[in-house]
């Protein structure tokens, strides 16, 4: 089987998570500059097969999309145009940012730790995959 990879889409940053071969396990790999994000990929898909691409699709409480969302759309054009031959899956990411703190506080990250706010991304992506996996 091959890799699912997640994203969690940012202005500056992306959180970058994987499954296992087997698709069981997520795991947060690296956090990605966004400017980077699209080469980065190809790079990756270049090593290692991946047969899905999950991407966050924030939304607001009542269920509306968020204005994050106007920077994903260009960039799902740009994924779609250099990477086709991977479909990509939306998922609903509202509450993973704070979902990632939270999971840091309980695994006794430190207080310093805790502001890496790439290590926050990372987390989310895991968190997004973790969930598209439980439901699919």
């Amino acid at each position: 089987m091959a890799r699912i990879l997640a994203i969690d889409y940012g202005g500056k940053r992306c959180g970058i998570a994987v499954t296992d071969e087997s698709q069981i396990i997520a795991s947060g790999l690296t956090t990605v500059d966004t400017k980077d994000l699209l080469q980065w990929l190809e790079g990756y898909v270049a090593k290692e097969e991946v047969e899905l691409f999950i991407v966050g699709e924030p939304k607001r409480l009542h269920g509306e999309p968020s204005e994050s969302e106007k920077l994903i759309q260009p960039f799902l054009e740009k994924l779609h145009k250099v990477l086709p031959a991977i479909p990509v899956k939306r998922i609903d990411e509202r509450f993973t940012s704070k979902m990632a703190f939270d999971t840091m506080l309980a695994s006794g990250i430190s207080k310093k730790k805790r502001k890496d706010k790439a290590l926050v991304d990372q987390i989310s992506a895991t968190i997004i995959l973790q969930d598209y996996l439980y439901n699919q």
